[in-house]
């Protein structure tokens, strides 16, 4: 009898604290992101920057890993898909007259810390640091082609950008940042350095994957409802 009074009332205070067990842990994670666990990312990358008058499209691509729906880091690779006008000085051997203009690639490693993200939208802060390679090209009056000699260019790129899923599987989003060129010459540096800005569609691979499996509909809204949300 004294045993089962025993067994009763430690039961009775485990009912007890279970309250007290609760309000002790952590409160859920308030940027609401879908993701729980790691997994790769990719991503074609374009963006676009006024450049001496020009707008100037790079284009590029992104592989990296996503923790926890949170933090992305990993490397990209970029490329001009049009040459930049340049104001350097040409060598004095270059006629008058001769069209020059830059072109460069580079290599860039990335981080990107997710502020806001929720199933429907996100808002996050990508920064890029990278080196390349750089040259100017002139085209002089009759035809003729000379390239500069290739030199290191270091570059950052801090942006702002975000989404918004329009079904489960795509959505519409935006940026706007800054590149800066480092340790070139002052000339060079102002001529690649500018605003950065895109827009683009994003297809989610992975959730169109689940959705077919699933043999979901297709332009369905599930799961992008504030009331199917988890809850904070």
């Amino acid at each position: 009898m004294n045993c089962f009074v025993r067994k009763a009332s430690v039961c009775v205070a485990a009912a007890a604290l279970l309250p007290v067990a609760a309000a002790a842990l952590p409160p859920p994670d308030s940027s609401l992101v879908r993701q729980t666990h790691r997994r790769v990312v990719f991503q074609f990358d374009q963006r676009y920057s006024l450049l001496q008058g020009a707008l100037v499209g790079i284009n590029g691509v992104k592989l990296g890993v996503e923790w926890r729906g949170r933090l992305r880091t990993g490397v990209g690779l970029y490329f001009l898909s049009s040459a930049v006008p340049t104001r350097e000085t040409p060598p004095v051997f270059v006629p008058p007259g001769a069209e020059d203009k830059v072109r460069f690639r580079y290599a860039a490693l990335y981080g990107e810390y997710v502020l806001i993200g929720n199933p429907r939208w996100e808002l996050s802060t990508p920064v890029q640091a990278g080196v390349g390679r750089y040259y100017t090209r002139y085209q002089y009056p009759d035809g003729t082609v000379y390239h500069s000699p290739r030199r290191t260019i270091w570059l950052i790129e801090p942006t702002v950008g975000g989404h918004m899923r329009v079904f489960r599987w795509v959505g519409i989003g935006g940026g706007v940042g800054y590149r800066q060129a480092l340790l070139t010459a002052d000339k060079l540096e102002d001529d690649i350095s500018g605003v950065i800005f895109y827009g683009r569609v994003k297809l989610f691979l992975g959730d169109l994957y689940k959705v077919v499996r699933g043999r979901e509909r297709l332009f369905s809204q599930r799961g992008l409802h504030r009331r199917d949300w988890p809850a904070r």
